[in-house]
């Protein structure tokens, strides 16, 4: 018999999507023994989630794809995601005082007409105490 843990790809023996092993439910009394597999999937966006018996799954047969196809692929998101890196570094090192873009972007609050600033008193100096 199959032992699954959690992580493993499995299918349905009699078919349906590729699903992920959650967790593996065991008797209380024997680890040993497992009472069902909980295995989750997308249904679009929606999450499922739903405990089978062990006898109901297998694992997962997944497509070989060539590997300069996997190479093309994993190079492709390597620049995508270098492309995205840079750009927050330059935008992280962007000198304060240069009035960039990000400091130009700041919203100021609106200064109603009928709004009364006070300024706050100051205390005299104590006497004696030069200011």
């Amino acid at each position: 018999m199959t032992v699954f843990k959690p992580g493993n790809l499995v299918v349905l023996k009699s078919g349906g999507p590729v699903m992920t092993v959650d967790a593996v439910n065991t008797d209380i009394f024997d680890d040993n023994k497992v009472t069902g597999i909980v295995c989750v999937w997308f249904v679009g966006e929606k999450l499922e989630r739903v405990r089978f018996g062990q006898d109901a799954i297998e694992p997962a047969r997944l497509q070989k794809t060539s590997s300069r196809k996997r190479k093309a692929r994993l190079g492709e998101v390597a620049g995508e995601y270098k492309m995205v890196l840079d750009e927050m570094v330059a935008a992280m090192n962007t000198p304060a005082d240069t009035g960039g873009e990000v400091s130009s972007k700041v919203a100021k609050r609106p200064k109603s007409a009928n709004t009364v600033v006070e300024q706050p008193e100051t205390a005299p100096a104590p006497k004696g105490v030069a200011a």
